[in-house]
């Protein structure tokens, strides 16, 4: 009998390269939000693949680059810690020109550190196929490449030669996930992050990252009315419609207006792109309350970015 690999998998790469999409591709579904937007990940995301020959967990990590505020420090800083914590890493690079400073900053961490690694050149099919000759010729000595691997995360060219190349360099191992799981987020902060994805694509460039996304109340209705408490919540008692309410959090007055709109028409769009996502991803219906609160350079604030969500993890064995 075949040897059964698993193990964790770094995504890593400069911000807006297609990390996110390309973990929602080798899973099959969408777990983690994506957007043409830099800086869209700002945890580290695990979703995790299941096959006969095994099983790889991987991390999406924030883009890395220049820090500028607690946020985006807390950011670079979870992404470069993974690299130490992971038994393969996943450098994703676009078709460029030249290799830039943010890519050099990334060599410069992977030549220091042991884990096998992959390079992937992603957006293949937005180029020649010499414009990907020359991209290997660029990077290729730039750290100690197992493997380099083109592919398209968008379509999908490539993907099962991606996957085969990870399970070979994955160690032998035990299943750490049901085989059915496909994510160890909270259904809280997928809901919290869909929405985050819908202010992010439907604002303008200058608001969305500096936005957070909080989950007030998140319950299932009760036949006959109430609430399905929490030791019910997996039985037959409930409805299948879940009442959620968030809160949008952004930093200026003038963001709020932006974000509600003109008779809060932007507000009800973000609300209704962010329901027809959340129960097509979280499988139940969902009744969405959205509201908008300004606190000012919260992204600064140590206290608020724990209380988002933005909290340093401890480590597995603690």
């Amino acid at each position: 009998m075949a040897e059964f690999k698993s193990g964790f998998v770094a995504m890593a790469g400069r911000t807006n390269v297609g990390k996110s999409t390309l973990m929602n591709r080798l899973i099959g579904q969408k777990v983690a939000i994506t957007c043409n937007k830099p800086q869209t990940t700002r945890t580290r995301i695990r979703t995790i693949l299941t096959e006969e020959r095994g099983q790889a967990i991987f991390i999406d990590t924030p883009g890395i680059h220049q820090a500028k505020t607690k946020l985006g420090k807390f950011m670079v800083d979870a992404a470069e810690r993974t690299l130490n914590e992971v038994d393969l890493i996943l450098w994703l690079v676009e078709p460029v020109d030249s290799v830039g400073t943010g890519d050099r900053h990334i060599a410069e961490l992977l030549s220091k550190n042991s884990t096998p690694k992959v390079l992937v050149i992603n957006k293949i099919d937005t180029v020649p196929a010499e414009k990907v000759l020359s991209m290997i010729a660029m990077y290729k000595d730039l750290a100690d490449f197992d493997e380099i691997v083109p592919v398209s995360a968008l379509n999908g060219r490539n993907e099962d030669d991606l996957k085969d190349v990870i399970f070979k360099l994955l160690p032998e191992g035990p299943m750490y996930y049901d085989e059915d799981e496909l994510t160890d987020q909270p259904e809280r902060q997928i809901a919290a992050e869909i929405i985050r994805e819908s202010a992010l694509k439907n604002l303008s460039d200058e608001i969305p990252h500096g936005i957070a996304v909080g989950i007030e109340l998140m319950k299932e209705r009760k036949k006959g009315g109430g609430y399905v408490s929490y030791e019910e919540e997996h039985g037959e008692r409930g409805t299948g419609l879940f009442d959620i309410e968030a809160t949008i959090v952004c930093e200026r007055d003038s963001h709020k207006g932006i974000i509600i709109g003109k008779g809060g028409a932007m507000l009800k769009k973000i609300g209704t792109d962010a329901r027809l996502q959340m129960e097509a991803l979280l499988g139940f219906r969902v009744n969405l309350k959205l509201f908008v609160k300004v606190k000012k350079d919260w992204r600064n604030s140590d206290f608020l970015l724990k209380n988002y969500g933005f909290r340093d993890e401890p480590d597995d064995d603690e």
